[in-house]
């Protein structure tokens, strides 16, 4: 298999993974994001008229899973790199990124108007989260857990930045 086949390999095997540990995270912020706002026992959730909030906090917990997983198998033959090995970018990537199905869910509760489970989960949960793992896929592979290749070029570049001065 020639070298671009190769690459095409890796992109694919973490995808696969990236994917996996990410439904793992999204099953875990679901699961607390319907409890809080529709309940478990057929009643509202506690937070029934705050699910911005409560979709937060259930991602937040998401995103911790969501962390572990990637380092320890998504991305572990890639060196982490920045603050705390990788962690505070990874953390500010997925704030950021939360953004997208937060909007869509503002959209469907406050501009339709619809405030049931169904609608709520297609759009945080299905068009959201759709969206805004493409997004964080691509920069946490671009940001966070680098390639050797990348982490060379990136530490070549340095040291000539240094080397110039």
């Amino acid at each position: 298999m020639g070298p671009m086949g190769l690459r095409l390999q890796r992109l694919a095997s973490e995808g696969a993974k990236f994917l996996t540990v990410g439904g793992i995270a999204t099953l875990v912020a679901f699961v607390i994001f319907n409890g809080l706002v529709h309940g478990y026992l057929g009643g509202p959730g506690p937070m029934h008229d705050d699910p911005l909030v409560a979709f937060v906090i259930a991602n937040t917990v998401g995103m911790l899973v969501s962390y572990r997983g990637s380092r320890s198998w998504a991305f572990r033959h890639r060196e982490a790199v920045g603050v705390a090995g990788g962690r505070v970018a990874f953390f500010v990537i997925n704030i950021v990124s939360m953004v997208i199905p937060l909007g869509c869910l503002a959209f469907t509760r406050y501009v339709l108007g619809l405030a049931d489970p169904l609608a709520d989960n297609i759009s945080a949960n299905v068009v959201g989260l759709g969206l805004g793992t493409l997004a964080r896929f691509w920069a946490i592979r671009r940001y966070i857990f680098l390639s050797p290749a990348r982490l060379e070029l990136r530490e070549a570049r340095a040291l000539a930045a240094e080397t110039c001065r």
